[in-house]
């Protein structure tokens, strides 16, 4: 075991033929300019058409005066493959509001209340006790509002609405690309409180940046709003709270640290001090968007926030600039890929900014599913990163189905792939060689 640890993130495991498939991914992973301009062209005019619907609309005077922030992986630049998904998250606008930390979820989820009583437009989005700003309530109408928009202006266009997740605090659209064969575009519309009087306490000291980006930025960071959106804790027999709680969200934060990412100020702003930090996240993206493809069903609680978490915490500690180089790419997403495992194997992926909160606790993370990531990571490090190859048109027609269905075990989804392209090509063979007999028949 003792060894097995040594190995995870150890440069001298990086093979030729593994240092090959991650530059060669990387590259693979850009997206196409024209796909870019293309894409934004049609989230724009959704996102313009829907703010001037709210601001006319007669309906709900409360959601009239919003504005937009854009977050997640597109406009973070780490988006990978396509662009086929965007976040939008709607800022209402608010009275002051006083948070209050639901303590078994670590300061991750809050109740929200007035400060003061009020006649506003807010009024109508109230518990009973006129005073905590109710989640459902306000998700409910947003998806109201966006169903009415679609169906009054966008009619006929392709645009739908998902179905409502209680889990999710979006409500998310989906347009299919005629153009594109079966791709789907999605845009979540989330709706937004912004709150402007401080980070809650267990936030308070902010992100472990001091050493990366510096005591300034971190300063900076903190007295900036920050923003709650109406997502409730996974679980079962929530108490009330729980079920009309708000979740903190520092999208914003993160969209900046992103873009500011070098130790110096200078990184990346001409070719000559380039880094490889955002294609690290890209590839382990891949990684994670691999196998849930693979195990939809074992590895569900996983998401690409999980990943990025890993990413600042590994940013914050190989700090400088060189380490990032890109001639340092294969070394710099091995070091992110053993820390991404090494939390699970410890069972502890901290969030960046509540630190006392473990993404990788239930129920959020139940434990069969880390156990079952723990494997699947080991696996992955030990065949040298399968999960990264570009699937091979013969492969897509043959799906090894038992190692779909069945956990990991060692190589044995090696082996079972390898026999089913064996009987594939006898097949093949065989059908040549009859092919070959009749025509010699027929001459």
């Amino acid at each position: 075991m003792e060894s097995q640890r040594r190995s995870i993130g150890d440069d001298s495991s990086i093979s030729p033929e593994l240092d090959r498939l991650i530059r060669q991914r990387g590259r693979d992973l850009r997206l196409r300019k024209l796909d870019q301009q293309n894409a934004v062209k049609i989230v724009n005019h959704l996102i313009e058409s829907l703010l001037e619907f709210l601001k006319n609309n007669d309906d709900q005077p409360f959601f009239r005066e919003v504005s937009v922030l854009t977050s997640g992986s597109y406009y973070e630049m780490v988006k990978i493959n396509k662009p086929n998904e965007f976040d939008i998250m709607l800022k209402l606008k608010v009275p002051r509001l006083v948070l209050s930390n639901l303590e078994e979820y670590q300061g991750l989820f809050y109740k929200i209340n007035l400060f003061k009583a009020t006649r506003t437009e807010i009024q109508h989005f109230l518990l009973e006790d006129e005073r905590t700003v109710s989640a459902t309530k306000i998700k409910a109408e947003m998806h109201r509002l966006v169903r009415k928009f679609i169906n009054n202006h966008f009619q006929g266009e392709g645009w739908v609405i998902r179905r409502n997740l209680i889990n999710s605090p979006a409500v998310t659209l989906e347009l299919k690309l005629k153009e594109k064969g079966d791709d789907v575009m999605s845009v979540d519309i989330v709706p937004t409180l912004e709150v402007p009087q401080g980070w809650p306490q267990a936030a308070r000291a902010g992100p472990n940046i001091d050493k990366w980006l510096g005591k300034k930025c971190r300063r900076q960071f903190v007295s900036k709003s920050v923003y709650f959106v109406p997502k409730r804790p996974k679980g079962r027999n929530l108490k009330d709270d729980a079920k009309e709680s708000w979740r903190i969200s520092f999208s914003h934060i993160e969209k900046e640290m992103m873009q500011y990412h070098g130790n110096k100020k200078t990184c990346c702003e001409t070719h000559s001090n380039k880094c490889c930090r955002k294609l690290c996240m890209r590839l382990l993206k891949c990684l994670i968007e691999g196998l849930k493809q693979q195990y939809p069903k074992e590895l569900e609680p996983l998401c690409s926030y999980h990943g990025k978490t890993a990413f600042f915490h590994v940013l914050s500690d190989r700090v400088q600039d060189s380490l990032w180089s890109p001639g340092q790419l294969s070394v710099s997403f091995m070091k992110l890929f053993g820390y991404f495992e090494q939390c699970a194997i410890n069972g502890s992926l901290p969030h960046f900014f509540v630190r006392e909160h473990n993404l990788f606790s239930p129920p959020a993370f139940p434990k069969r599913a880390l156990i079952f990531l723990t494997n699947a990571l080991r696996e992955q490090r030990e065949l040298g990163l399968p999960v990264l190859k570009v699937p091979s048109p013969t492969s897509a027609l043959v799906p090894d189905t038992e190692a779909v269905i069945h956990p990991i075990s060692g190589t044995d989804s090696i082996v079972a792939s390898d026999r089913s392209f064996k009987h594939v090509y006898i097949y093949l063979l065989v059908v040549i060689v009859c092919v070959g007999i009749i025509c010699v028949f027929q001459k």
